[in-house]
């Protein structure tokens, strides 16, 4: 309403980067919170279909046309399923490297939040200072009398402030609930990676095996 716009527009000319970091910050929120969910990232359907897997101890070339490869953790399953039969130490090379890569990619704008989170408070507590200076310049040409100009600058001062915390508190508050995310669904990811990779490397030994058995 009405309220909104004035205290805005008495918070002067540095109200405008805090609400440029206020909507940054709510859209990496909206983001982030889509895309960290478990269902996207370990999709239950590919949960269910490892851990037949690993109770069978063998991989079901029936499965491989339903599995969600497109969320994370099935970018992860297919490089390793992909690099199957090849030996254990690029099996697990080339898994690793798809790990690092969807986990940079599940980190991502966390950086950006964390910035807004930090610099925040900082524009507001410039939106303090240059509020006080124009109290101090009010007082320093016209005494103290003129209470309505003293006021514009300390209001200006203030709502600079509340303005930074509002968007830095949440923002902070995002960031950290992101981190502690991001590390509960990596450790399930891990989990996960690494009982396809022993079940991956248990299949190739056996194939192995029954080859050099076959031969004369």
């Amino acid at each position: 309403g009405g309220g909104v716009f004035d205290l805005i527009k008495a918070g002067g000319w540095l109200m405008v980067p805090i609400l440029a970091c206020s909507l940054a910050a709510a859209t990496l929120i909206v983001e982030r919170l889509l895309a960290l969910r478990r269902a996207r990232v370990l999709p239950e359907q590919l949960v269910a279909i490892l851990r037949r897997w690993v109770d069978l101890g063998a991989v079901h070339l029936t499965d491989m046309d339903v599995l969600p490869l497109g969320s994370p953790l099935g970018r992860i399953v297919a490089a390793g399923l992909a690099n199957r039969y090849r030996s254990r130490d690029i099996l697990r090379e080339r898994v690793e490297d798809v790990g690092r890569h969807v986990v940079h990619e599940l980190e991502r704008f966390l950086n950006a939040l964390g910035t807004i989170a930090a610099i925040s408070p900082l524009l507001g507590l410039l939106g303090t200072v240059t509020g006080m200076i124009k109290v101090f310049e009010v007082v320093a040409a016209q005494g103290n009398s003129n209470f309505s100009l003293l006021s514009i600058g300390i209001a200006e001062a203030l709502v600079t402030t509340a303005a930074g915390l509002t968007v830095a508190i949440p923002s902070l508050l995002f960031y950290r609930y992101f981190q502690r995310r991001i590390d509960e669904l990596v450790v399930d990811m891990e989990q996960e990676t690494l009982e396809l990779i022993d079940l991956l490397e248990a299949e190739t030994f056996a194939a192995t095996r029954a080859e050099k058995e076959r031969q004369p």
